[in-house]
């Protein structure tokens, strides 16, 4: 059975040095046991942390990363105006394609501290819309990336109908995105086949938005036990469309339609009022909050003080991938909130004085809620994944503890995770992803094709 020896890991009670963990063939821990002497284990000699879950993300946005930031000729820039770019962009990538983006992407959150991403998957169907004779064949090319990475996904097949509040038509660049129920659940059985023959794989289900299913479609998707997962509340004008159309806001429909609770995650859900961020905390869901992203697309500042102080559960994701580091998405997090409320370590509170681990403590258990998988912790019946902080690093030498976190977040940042082990296989040594050479050259022949 693989053991490693860490020689400080933080537990769930807290740090604590010489940590022996152990786990089975199946990769979940069968035993963590501290202040156990040197021996044959694996030596882990820099500070220990769980793998970070990665709730939110569509891979082949990752090739788009850098590349949708040059003014627009009329000017005014948005998320509306990048929506379009990143339609357009779409409709050029091959299956093949897809798999090395992916490959890429899970390689970059392997080597900084991403054990498992869930996928939030639309881009089904050939170019002219069209299904593949396998109508997954674009899930499983990223099913097929992260076995060949070691990373985790949890795979959630989009439902994507519509083009506004329920009915109104699809933009010709969501062509690749449509289905009707029947199609969708067609995917969703051929997702389920793949994730239960994979090591470290698992599934949900995602109703895009509410632009994009019908509340009948959602009924479809309630009716399932497993992480659903919705856009909800990114723009102030979704928000407007919503309340013209239906006399609610995004989450506050949610709330008054939809059974809400520990299987959602409601992804960004920037724009609540005060009772939505109080009755959405209520629920158990999970806020999917993306940082790097939504400050990308200048999507806002999610109400996070008041969000906390309701005990609201929230995790991490990267979204479009601008940011593939999850200390960044954390510092982004909280830096957005001193921007705006003119305050500091606003994630903090007595029990939890540092924003590092107050951050990364909510980070985990938030996000393995959503990935529906369980990690997140360095416990007995967790998956083994380990992330080793470089204790030699120059931002990091001569810290310990909650300290190291903060620098780990806070501090100048490059490639300052040493090792990272999923299910207790080792898939980053030194730095690097095992595979990094072979993965880099496939996704830079495929940049070179796209004309990226």
């Amino acid at each position: 059975m693989p053991e490693f020896l860490a020689a400080q890991a933080l537990l769930p009670e807290g740090w604590r040095r010489d940590v022996l963990v152990t786990c089975d063939a199946a990769g979940i821990i069968t035993a963590v046991t501290p202040d156990v002497p040197a021996g044959d284990a694996r030596r882990l000699r820099g500070a220990v942390i769980p793998g970070v879950p990665n709730l939110h993300g569509h891979a082949f946005q990752r090739a788009m990363a850098g590349g949708a930031e040059r003014r627009s000729p009329a000017g005014q820039d948005s998320f509306w105006t990048w929506r379009e770019t990143m339609y357009r962009f779409a409709l050029t990538l091959s299956p093949e394609d897809t798999e090395a983006i992916g490959a890429m992407l899970y390689a970059e959150c392997l080597s900084r501290g991403f054990t498992q991403v869930a996928e939030f998957h639309y881009l089904h169907h050939a170019p002219d819309g069209a299904p593949y004779a396998d109508r997954s064949e674009m899930a499983q090319r990223l099913f097929a990336a992260g076995e060949a990475t070691g990373i985790g996904v949890t795979m959630l097949p989009s439902l994507y109908r519509h083009g506004g509040i329920f009915g109104a038509p699809p933009h010709d660049g969501q062509r690749r995105f449509l289905n009707d129920l029947d199609g969708f659940f067609d995917i969703l059985e051929r997702v389920k086949a793949t994730a239960a023959r994979q090591r470290n794989a698992a599934w949900g289900v995602a109703p895009h938005s509410l632009r994009a299913v019908t509340p009948q479609m959602l009924q479809a998707m309630a009716a399932l036990d497993a992480p659903i997962h919705i856009h909800a509340a990114e723009q102030e004008r979704e928000v407007g469309e919503c309340l013209a159309a239906t006399g609610l806001r995004p989450v506050e429909w949610l709330l008054r339609h939809c059974p809400i609770d520990r299987r959602w995650v409601v992804i960004h859900a920037t724009h609540m009022s005060a009772t939505e961020t109080r009755e959405l905390a209520a629920t158990g869901a999970v806020a999917g909050l993306c940082p790097s992203t939504e400050a990308s697309l200048g999507d806002g500042v999610f109400p996070l003080p008041d969000y906390l102080a309701a005990g609201g559960v929230l995790g991490l994701g990267t979204d479009s991938h601008v940011g593939t580091d999850p200390a960044a998405e954390l510092r982004q997090l909280e830096t957005s909130q001193r921007l705006a409320l003119e305050l500091r370590s606003v994630a903090t509170d007595e029990a939890r004085p540092h924003p590092g681990r107050a951050l990364l403590e909510r980070a985990l258990a938030g996000g393995a809620q959503a990935c529906g998988v369980p990690l997140g912790a360095i416990a007995v019946g967790m998956r083994c994944d380990l992330v080793e902080l470089d204790d030699e690093h120059p931002t990091l030498v001569g810290r310990a503890g909650d300290g190291l976190l903060d620098a780990w977040v806070f501090g100048p940042a490059d490639r300052m995770v040493r090792s990272v082990a999923v299910g207790g296989r080792m898939v980053v040594e030194s730095g690097r992803h095992i595979r990094e050479g072979t993965i880099r050259e496939n996704f830079a022949r495929t940049m070179r094709s796209l004309g990226a």
